[in-house]
């Protein structure tokens, strides 16, 4: 089956409720970031404390609801995407903000502080993370990714949580600590609240999504863009504000353990979670172009963090962070210019 390109003319076809300006939709789209943000973390401090509150241990709230919280505004978007015929958007979304999430969710903090990476020990995670990327490349160029790949992909993320819980019921600790670290954690809100921020959650993440991917592709429509560039870009940045202000906060405070693991975790949860489970919703075709350079501008960034997660004397000093910000800057202009 040929892959399809996304282009203006079949972005204009899409069932578009909003037919504006580029500047309104811009506006749009920003709107739609906030709300997303804030849906996402208001759901996630109900479905712990929810969680809490019936008694579930804070080892299996860690592992998955705040795991699965985390991600859902990207979640929501893939979906929306497929649904509204614009997976370039699902899946730019993904490998942009994986690309972003080391070159510049790394690279500011090491600019603005440094990273001493010397200190962590991510060297599983690491390589776990390297081995999934090659398995999504290579089901990218399988594909369209379909049903099939999705399970593939939620099969292997089983294996990961499972491994996970394995290790960390021998460090029980661990999981209180990750929770000690979530704002907004208390065992004892009121149920009033609780239902609160679930529904504020339940219903601002699809209302956010639905704005930012009609947005987004009526962006791309007025600017002669693929619907993969606005993905790559606009929204792949934005979805990953919060591990920027995350990483940022954990390199003025030492905790370079916090940051290489999150965007690790972050990394793997994207591909194997969020296109496991938008695939199965409807095929994702993959562009031409996608195949040339993105993916491997992905792999690539992951494998520039190899010297720091094997080094046990390499910080990440705001030289790396000059040279990774400065490489995603020209990633981002060169997407730009190219169209797509």
């Amino acid at each position: 089956m040929p892959r399809l390109r996304a282009t203006p003319d079949r972005l204009g076809a899409l069932p578009l409720r909003k037919r504006g300006l580029g500047v309104p939709d811009f506006v749009i789209a920003g709107l739609a970031l906030v709300i997303l943000l804030l849906a996402g973390d208001v759901l996630v401090r109900g479905a712990v404390n929810l969680s809490l509150r019936l008694g579930v241990p804070a080892l299996i709230v860690s592992l998955t609801i705040v795991a699965f919280g985390t991600s859902a505004p990207e979640l929501l978007i893939a979906i929306q995407a497929i649904d509204d015929g614009a997976p370039g958007i699902a899946i730019g979304n993904v490998v942009g903000s994986n690309t972003a999430n080391v070159l510049l969710v790394l690279g500011v903090p090491a600019l603005l502080a440094g990273l001493h990476t010397s200190e962590c020990e991510t060297k599983k995670s690491y390589l776990l993370m390297v081995a999934v990327t090659l398995l999504f490349i290579g089901v990218c160029f399988a594909g369209p990714i379909t049903w099939v790949h999705g399970l593939l992909l939620l099969a292997v993320l089983l294996l990961i949580l499972g491994d996970q819980l394995r290790e960390a019921l021998a460090h029980r600790n661990g999981a209180d600590d990750i929770l000690d670290d979530l704002e907004g954690v208390d065992p004892h809100m009121p149920w009033w609240k609780i239902s609160l921020f679930i529904l504020l959650g339940l219903i601002g993440l699809p209302l956010g999504a639905d704005l930012l991917v009609d947005s987004s592709v009526s962006i791309a429509r007025t600017f002669g863009v693929s619907e993969t560039v606005i993905g790559l870009t606009l929204v792949a940045i934005g979805t990953s504000l919060p591990e920027l202000a995350t990483t940022v906060m954990a390199a003025y405070r030492r905790q370079a353990d916090v940051a290489l693991g999150n965007v690790i975790g972050s990394n793997m949860f994207n591909l194997l979670a969020i296109i496991g489970i938008a695939s199965l919703v409807g095929p994702i075709p993959i562009d031409e172009t996608f195949l040339r350079l993105d993916l491997w501008v992905m792999l690539g960034a992951s494998l520039v963090l190899a010297p720091f997660v094997f080094s046990n004397s390499r910080n990440m000093t705001k030289r790396w962070g000059i040279l990774f910000t400065g490489i995603y800057a020209v990633y981002i202009w060169y997407i730009i210019t190219a169209g797509g």
